[in-house]
This record gives structure tokens, C-alpha cells and sequence, in this order.
């Protein structure tokens, strides 16, 4: 109200200078601006490799690297799918310029030179030091930050109030509460899930992949015990969701969109504040990961063409543009600029667990994140071997005689 009389206040005093005759004073004109240019980078095609290639997130992301300058090619999950696909893709076919997505164990793997074709390009962006731990120093660094999470129904479907409280993930199965397993040995998601579940059984000196036999006992009585009910039982949400088991496992990054949208008998109810559900307080914290991003080192690519790739990264990486990712695909950044930004009034609590896989495991030099990757194909050959996580519950497999295994066979790949 003050504004709109000040205005009518200085017209009348125009009109009125103008009627005796008076020019009004000329406004003096605001010195004028330059704005730097932005380069156009758009006459390279930057070719792309990446496991976070849903078809809504490879559009979204040519569509604003055009307006922001630049051309790039990145196949959708339709052309391949998960990390390993991603990375097998990028090392037979050699025409990357650039990565993102996998996780520490495949990232491990990659700064490391372990695949033939594939080598990281030395480079540090701008916002190297707003991705805090998560970062490969002077190679790759985060882009996303990524959890597996334990959660229970604390209602009559659930525990009935009762709060849940483990040391260990595996401590489920001694629970008494009704859990889901997953269907099958492969995929990031339950890679990550028998991740949490391994942690307090590494063993360095054991022969069956770093693990003590008592961990592979507790794993598969968590695949014996645990509820499955088909393929319509989409990772661990909707058995939750339905109340088909008490406790379950899912991943961060689409918990709140899935309860914002549950729907059924007996939904999920509350995001920020939950009302019939909580995450499983577990004293060693979960296993996170993080997905990186990194610009790989193409032989026949030139200077100028190399230039448009770093400033893509540059983009992509930026605080601004990982809060639009992270807004549009309910992911969380690993750019602390960009979380406070999303978050101004607060980290969620599903972000503020502790985080093993950065620990020092016992015995090595390693985190549990290395551990985990100098591992992982043993482990997938174990589990593999000894027939874990079937589908059909009629058709389980006898438990294995754990006495009488032969480590150093199971630990290698299944003959075909």
C-alpha cells in the first residue's frame, strides 16, 4: 500500500512539473554491462556412458545440455542396463568421452586400470571441494550419493509400536519380524544389500572371498527365511507397502517419491514425517555408495574437442545443475552446495546414517568400499555357485555343508 501511494505521489509531481511548463529531470542511464559470452561447445557430439540412463533421464539431460551448449549422445536403459552393462559397453566399443553413475566398486576398478580400453583422464573441476570424501583426487568425483535402507512397519501390520534397534544389518534374521530377500544374485540394489549384510564378517585371511563362513550361513538363512512373493514385489517397497512382511530393504533415492505416491489398503504414509514406518536404527550405520563422474582418455579425440568435454563435466558436476537433477529424480547430490539447496531446512534422516563402506576394514589398508570391489566377482561366484536367492520357494536348494566346501572352486566362475 505505501509503494502504490509513493507512486501516485511522484506522477502528480510530473503532471505537475510538465502543466508549469518543466521538463523532469532525465534519469540517469545505468552504465552498460558486458556479459560474458558463452561458448558454444554443440559442434562435438559428446559421447556418454552411464547405468543412470532411465529414458526420463537421458531426455532430460540432452535436452539441457542443448540449451546450455552442448551435444551429447548417451543410450538409454532400452540399449543396456546397470553398471556392469555400462562399463562393458563403454571398454568393447572405445568411443567415450566421458562416464557417470556405477558406483565406489566399479569406480575402484576403473581409476585403477582395470579394464583394457577404458583409462580416466586426469582432471579436477571447480567444485572439486564441494563433494566433501566423495572423490577419486585429480581423476573422478561425486555426483550423486546413493543408500541401502532398512525400514519396518511400526504399525498393527508391523511391530505394533515396538521400536527396532540391530548392531548389524544381518541381525534381521534373529528379529522375529518377517523380512523380504531379494529374487536374484545380480544388480546394483541387491549387490549393495548383501554388502550391509557382509560387513561384520570380513575376514582377510578366510578363503571364501574375505568373508568367515559364518557370514555365508547368516546370508543364506536371510535367502531361506525371507519372504518372496514374485516379480510384482518391486524391490523391497511393495511388500512393505502391502504389509507383506514387517521389515524390508530399499534404496535412498526413491523412498520418498514411493510413499508420496503409494496407494493400496494399507499404504506407507509420511515422507519427511513418517507415520506408520522408520528406518531400522543399526548401530554400524549402511553401506553407501556414491556415483562419480569422470572423463575418459580418448586417444583420437583433439583439443578443442577435449575442451568441450571438461566443460561439460564442469557443467554437469556444478552445484546448479546437480540440484536440477537431484530435484527432478528425487536423487540426493554429493555437492554439498547443491543439498543446501534442495534441503535448506535440514539433511532427511535417511542421509544422516553412518556410513561403513568409507571404514578401515581389519587386517588391510582397504575401506570396506575397496574391500567390497577387490571382492565382489568372488562373492557374485559364491552366491552363484551355491544357488542363492531363488525365486521359486518350493524349489529351494538344501543348505550347503558348509564343512566340506571347496572355497577355491567357488570362488571362480561357473563353468558353462
Amino acid at each position: 500500500m505505501k509503494k502504490v501511494l509513493a507512486l501516485v505521489l511522484a506522477l502528480i509531481m510530473v503532471l505537475a512539473i510538465v502543466a508549469c511548463g518543466q521538463k523532469p529531470a532525465e534519469t540517469e542511464k545505468p552504465a552498460e554491462t558486458k556479459t560474458e559470452e558463452k561458448k558454444d561447445y554443440s559442434g562435438y557430439t559428446i559421447r556418454i556412458y552411464s547405468n543412470s540412463n532411465s529414458a526420463e533421464r537421458v531426455t532430460w539431460l540432452v535436452e539441457k545440455a542443448k540449451e546450455a551448449g552442448f551435444t551429447i549422445s548417451l543410450d538409454t536403459n532400452e540399449v543396456y542396463s546397470g553398471d556392469t552393462a555400462a562399463i562393458q559397453a563403454a571398454n568393447e566399443n572405445k568411443d567415450g568421452d566421458l562416464i557417470f553413475g556405477l558406483n565406489e566398486t566399479r569406480w575402484g576398478q576403473l581409476v585403477n586400470g582395470q579394464y583394457e580400453n577404458l583409462k580416466i583422464m586426469d582432471w579436477t573441476p571447480a567444485w572439486a571441494e564441494e563433494v566433501g570424501a566423495f572423490k577419486y583426487d585429480g581423476k573422478a568425483y561425486g555426483i550423486v550419493i546413493q543408500n541401502v535402507l532398512m525400514l519396518y512397519r511400526n504399525d498393527e501390520l508391523g511391530t505394533n509400536g515396538q521400536e527396532l534397534h540391530f548392531d548389524h544389518w544381518a541381525d534381521v534374521m534373529d528379529s522375529g519380524y518377517t523380512w523380504y530377500r531379494q529374487n536374484k544374485v545380480g544388480g546394483t540394489t541387491n549387490a549393495n544389500i548383501n554388502s550391509a549384510m557382509l560387513y561384520p564378517f570380513t575376514d582377510p585371511t578366510s578363503p571364501a572371498g574375505g568373508i568367515s563362513v559364518d557370514g555365508w550361513k547368516k546370508l543364506w538363512k536371510f535367502c531361506a527365511e525371507g519372504k518372496f512373493g514374485g516379480d510384482d514385489w518391486k524391490y523391497g517397497f511393495d511388500p512393505l507397502n502391502r504389509g507383506d512382511v514387517a521389515v524390508t530393504e530399499f534404496y535412498s533415492s526413491s523412498l520418498y517419491g514411493s510413499i508420496d505416491t503409494a496407494t493400496g489398503d494399507h499404504p506407507l504414509k509420511g515422507t519427511m514425517n513418517p507415520e506408520n514406518w522408520a528406518l531400522v536404527d543399526i548401530k554400524d550405520g549402511t553401506y553407501y555408495i556414491a556415483e562419480y563422474l569422470g572423463i575418459l582418455d580418448k586417444a583420437d579425440r583433439t583439443a578443442e574437442q577435449t575442451e568441450a568435454v571438461k566443460a561439460f563435466a564442469e557443467w554437469f558436476g556444478s552445484s546448479k545443475v546437480q540440484a536440477a537433477w537431484g530435484e527432478e529424480f528425487d536423487s540426493f547430490p554429493c555437492n554439498t552446495v547443491a543439498a543446501a539447496e534442495l534441503y535448506p531446512n535440514g539433511i532427511p534422516a535417511i542421509y544422516q546414517i553412518p556410513n561403513f563402506a568409507l571404514n578401515k576394514v581389519e587386517g588391510t589398508e582397504m575401506t570396506y568400499a575397496e574391500y567390497v570391489a577387490a571382492h565382489s566377482a568372488e562373492w557374485t561366484n559364491i552366491m552363484t555357485n551355491l544357488g542363492f536367492y531363488w525365486k521359486d520357494a518350493n524349489a529351494a536348494p538344501a543348505e550347503p555343508a558348509w564343512d566340506t566346501l571347496d572355497w577355491a572352486t567357488l570362488t571362480q566362475k561357473k563353468a558353462e
